[in-house]
């Protein structure tokens, strides 16, 4: 019985130490990942800030602001959402935080929701409960390009100008640090002007535009989504990686702790199994005499 149990103990004691070098080895994957990431992050959201700080100076400088860009000016009732999750697991509740976030989102629209899905995850989350997915983008998150995003964005400006839909949700994941990261919902379209107020410093002379202000923020606005969206995709995948790294180092931590305690469990069926042998040697000699 002791025999038995001492060899069901190593094979355990195996598995768990393969299971422990692929967790270790995938965090430091991801933590390798995680800085090529965070610097790539750091460039696009100094980018992404100029991009808004000058349109937010734009729209406080300027009384030509074409209405379609303003909050309350659309009778339309649908919401088109982007939604960025990773296409890999084994990243803790980063997926699952993120689709929560829309499904609640979802349920509390009137009209049918426009969904674009960045990431396999969500587009495999959605079609499960059988939403109808407007666009999709399936390779990695951190692999898109800026006019990938381009073409993404594109189709969703064209039908907000058309007023086919009246606003542009993005959902995402945002970077706090290697360690936190939290859900964000941001609304790329329409404008509210009491935020747009609180972005930028007061402009005091009044700007004018050539050939006329319409002209300039059709021409801007389309920039800000796409810079806007690509930003947030790069930051997502930076939070996917250090997630996943969170999540590996943890398993990794587990599974060492669960190979002491399986040493520990070997160690003493082994001594039981060395007492038994004992016992019966001391049995035996007293038989004879």
């Amino acid at each position: 019985m002791a025999k038995q149990s001492m060899q069901d103990i190593k094979r355990r004691i195996k598995s768990v130490s393969s299971t422990e070098r692929i967790t270790n080895s995938m965090k430091l994957i991801s933590a390798g990942k995680l800085r090529r990431a965070r610097k790539l992050y750091e460039e696009t959201h100094e980018n992404s800030l100029f991009i808004t700080n000058t349109i937010s100076e734009l729209f406080q400088s300027s009384m030509d602001v074409p209405e379609k860009y303003l909050d309350g000016s659309r009778k339309q009732d649908r919401t088109a959402y982007i939604i960025i999750t990773s296409s890999k697991g084994l990243c803790g509740g980063f997926n699952t935080n993120v689709l929560k976030r829309a499904q609640e989102r979802f349920d509390e629209e009137h009209a049918a929701p426009l969904i674009v899905a960045i990431g396999g995850k969500g587009l495999e989350y959605f079609e499960k409960r059988g939403h109808d997915i407007y666009n999709s983008y399936l390779a990695a998150p951190e692999t898109i390009s800026f006019l990938e995003t381009e073409e993404i964005s594109r189709p969703i400006i064209e039908m907000f100008d058309e007023g086919r839909i009246n606003k542009v949700v993005l959902i995402y994941t945002a970077f706090v640090n290697a360690m936190e990261q939290k859900v964000v919902e941001k609304t790329l379209l329409p404008f509210r002007m009491e935020e747009i107020a609180g972005q930028a410093q007061a402009v005091s002379q009044k700007t004018e535009y050539e050939p006329s202000a319409e002209v300039v923020f059709n021409y801007l606005i389309p920039k800000y989504v796409e810079m806007e969206l690509y930003a947030s995709v790069i930051e997502s995948a930076t939070c996917e990686h250090a997630a996943r790294r969170t999540a590996m180092e943890s398993a990794t931590d587990n599974a060492r702790e669960m190979l002491s305690r399986l040493n520990l469990s070997y160690n003493r069926a082994r001594q039981a199994a060395i007492t038994d042998q004992i016992i019966e040697i001391v049995a035996g000699a007293e038989a004879q005499n």
